[in-house]
């Protein structure tokens, strides 16, 4: 199975991720834990290039480019060979984080975001996507607390914004499809966890 955890800078996703990754280990569920940009050596390299601080010129175009390259890389040395080893794979930030940063926030357009997308990932789409749904006065308390180091969380208020309705709108967008769970985001960490692995374990066994 192949699960993508998704939603803005703030949100809690990679807190869930490794506490979801450290319990179906504890399961003994085959299981490996991955991020977006990022996952392999070729593709942590990329994501030091877009999330390097320093790099203020880097435009949308190439940043879109460079993401689509650093994820076909994950999907083809890393993804796709684990899904064939019958594990599940743990993605922090799949298309739909492309689909609203780089074509809502950056207005290069979804529809051209998401052929991108499909050409760099040969078409793997997740079995299951879990969206973390925040309230957007949770979401900038969250963001205060932490220490913004990259090139995107240091974007100003207006860019961040624009992430907000993005993921809003891939939220409705997207809701009615069957591999897409909203989880809300603005519970406690233990109850997002149990939420998340029984969704998870339920349709494992279905699959297996």
């Amino acid at each position: 199975m192949f699960i993508t955890f998704e939603g803005p800078d703030g949100c809690g996703k990679s807190t869930i991720l490794e506490e979801v990754y450290k319990n179906l280990m504890n399961l003994d569920v085959p299981v490996i834990k991955t991020r977006e940009p990022g996952g392999t050596r070729i593709s942590e390299k990329l994501r030091n290039i877009i999330l390097d601080e320093d790099n203020k010129e880097l435009t949308a175009v190439t940043e879109s480019l460079l993401m689509a390259a650093s994820r076909s890389q994950h999907v083809e040395e890393l993804i796709i060979p684990a899904i064939n080893e019958k594990k599940i794979v743990l993605c922090d930030r799949f298309v739909i984080s492309s689909l609203v940063y780089q074509g809502y926030a950056r207005d290069l357009g979804i529809d051209k975001i998401l052929k991108l997308n499909e050409f760099a990932t040969l078409g793997i789409k997740p079995d299951m996507i879990l969206f973390f749904d925040v309230s957007e006065k949770n979401l900038l308390d969250r963001r205060k607390k932490r220490n913004t180091s990259d090139r995107l969380e240091k974007e100003k208020v207006d860019f961040h914004k624009r992430v907000y309705k993005g993921y809003n709108y891939i939220k409705e967008k997207f809701q009615e499809d069957d591999n897409f769970h909203i989880v809300d985001a603005n519970k406690g960490i233990s109850e997002i966890t149990s939420y998340c692995i029984s969704i998870i374990l339920d349709n494992y066994r279905r699959k297996k």
